[in-house]
């Protein structure tokens, strides 16, 4: 049937944006060297060159993440991602990358898909990870070892899976925020932005 092929439906873009979140994640990960760059391989997705984790361990939880969030994002349950940066030493959070999520609720009972071609949508994409790329032109150079965190907010009367802990929402003291760019599917919305601790001396 051609017209799925033009249009866009909830399942279609329940994957796309997972997808947007594996990639996304793995080149802040790379971006801001909380992994050693030789544990990153090369790959062309989005008509544009991106690092892939080769850590056996990362990339597990990572798919286990990913195929999680695709249920939520289907059953529009999941309302923001957060991805946390913090000292090793101080756990003192230094970076927080925020994705918030809306979802067009009324797709789940139509399942006609919505005018908006896939290559459309994956240039969004595009632009919003080059984007997350040139951000370490102003972000502050992260000097000791850092872990990361990654938050999903969902609704409340969610139950919370098996190997999933409740958190905190791990907020930074004295930030910047930049806001980047948001990107649509016409079913599910992200808006990014980044927040970032000041190192001014004040």
């Amino acid at each position: 049937m051609t017209s799925t092929m033009k249009g866009i439906t909830l399942k279609g873009s329940a994957e796309l944006v997972a997808e947007f979140f594996s990639f996304g994640i793995n080149s802040i990960l790379y971006q801001r060297g909380i992994y050693p760059p030789e544990t990153f391989s090369r790959v062309t997705h989005y008509d544009m060159s991106l690092q892939l984790t080769t850590d056996p361990k990362l990339k597990n939880y990572l798919t286990n993440v990913v195929t999680q969030l695709k249920e939520w994002l289907f059953n529009c349950t999941v309302q923001k991602l957060v991805l946390v940066i913090t000292c090793l030493e101080t756990n003192e959070v230094l970076e927080r990358w925020q994705f918030d999520i809306e979802c067009d609720k009324s797709a789940k009972e139509s399942s006609a898909p919505r005018e908006k071609s896939i290559k459309t949508i994956q240039d969004e994409i595009r632009s919003v990870i080059r984007q997350i790329t040139a951000t370490v032109t102003f972000l502050p150079l992260l000097e000791t070892p850092c872990a990361f965190d990654l938050l999903v907010y969902t609704d409340k009367d969610l139950e919370v899976p098996e190997k999933w802990e409740e958190s905190g929402p791990q907020i930074i003291n004295q930030s910047e925020e930049v806001r980047l760019r948001s990107f649509t599917t016409s079913i599910h919305k992200v808006n990014s932005m980044v927040a970032y601790k000041r190192t001014d001396s004040v």
